[in-house]
């Protein structure tokens, strides 16, 4: 590992501020992913900036939402009582991802930050466009078991890793950042991007942002919800495919429906035409059936991936099956 220094933030003004001056420095807070980056020398900061010592750690019910500070620990917002009352889903995808001992040092803002856990990203000798721009992707025709099915370039086929952000995707989450230029809001939907021509860039954060807090806008998902995670091995392993449902249902008809898939996309992937035909229908075999098929309509895969085009209607029939027993 590169040797580097370490700044404590005091305030966020001065986080901003001293990222702002560094082209080289980046914030820390968990450290889970970064840490392992540097480890591999994918990334190589000369400055990280400890942001632990901010307020950004609570989790507050008010005024129609629920804020998330960006600095509250993964387990914390799966236990977390009001999560579990109002947004289970959430807690549900929390609950799924890593293990015990990484949740307890993960924050929600690092979370989200995340990078791909594809082999090539993670080894220098290989080329990748996302760790070494135009040198190649190398899974494309290499091993891409693991890899996209969904908005993939030339230029990558890698995929999200998180669980906890496929659940914030279908839940309509806004993401709160702050930096030299101000304070903006974000849609979740809106926040992690597709790999295009420009691979390295994973979201639309901007370097000089810090992510503040989530908002999660009151629903009625507190019942009719699901994640399910199809992985190698039962725990501390990233999705094949998986599935974050929720649903809102009166006297067996659907009113709404929320979907999103992770494990098949450079971002999680929101299910918007899928969501539409559920609204209004019966919540029936056939029904799920449907939208089941119509899940991987544009799906393409690459050799070792192709099984993930039959894995996904069937995870998601599953998904929409088990929350509407509930």
């Amino acid at each position: 590992m590169k040797n580097f220094q370490l700044v404590k933030a005091s305030t966020r003004e001065s986080a901003i501020a001293t990222i702002a001056k560094d082209e080289t420095a980046t914030f820390i807070a968990g450290g889970t992913n970064l840490i392992d980056l540097m480890k591999k020398r994918v990334t190589e900061p000369d400055r990280l900036i400890d942001i632990n010592g901010l307020e950004f750690g609570k989790i507050i019910d008010a005024d129609g939402k629920i804020r998330i500070g960006a600095l509250a620990k993964n387990s914390e917002v799966a236990q977390e009582k009001i999560i579990c009352k109002k947004q289970p889903l959430l807690s549900m995808a929390l609950d799924a991802g890593a293990s015990q001992q990484i949740r307890n040092m993960a924050t929600v803002g690092g979370n989200m930050m995340q990078r791909t856990r594809c082999p090539y990203f993670y080894n220098p000798d290989m080329p990748c466009n996302k760790r070494e721009p135009k040198s190649g992707c190398g899974a494309k025709e290499g091993f891409n078991r693991m890899h996209a099915i969904f908005g993939a370039s030339d230029s990558c086929i890698a995929v999200h890793p998180s669980d906890m952000c496929i659940a914030l995707a279908a839940l309509d989450a806004i993401v709160l950042v702050d930096g030299p230029k101000g304070e903006r809001r974000i849609p979740f939907t809106e926040f992690h991007r597709l790999p295009g021509e420009l691979p390295e860039k994973d979201n639309t954060l901007e370097r000089t942002e810090l992510i503040t807090a989530i908002e999660i806008p009151d629903n009625n998902y507190e019942k009719n919800v699901h994640y399910l995670k199809i992985r190698d091995r039962t725990s501390y392993a990233f999705a094949l495919v998986s599935v974050a449902v929720a649903l809102d249902i009166d006297k067996g008809n659907i009113r709404e429906a929320r979907l999103a898939l992770g494990g098949v996309a450079h971002k999680p992937w929101r299910l918007f035409e899928v969501e539409n035909y559920l609204k209004g229908k019966p919540a029936t075999e056939n029904t799920f059936r449907e939208a089941a098929r119509m899940s991987v309509q544009g799906a393409k895969g690459f050799g070792g991936n192709d099984f993930k085009i039959k894995l996904t209607p069937n995870a998601v029939s599953e998904a929409l099956a088990i929350a509407a027993s509930k």
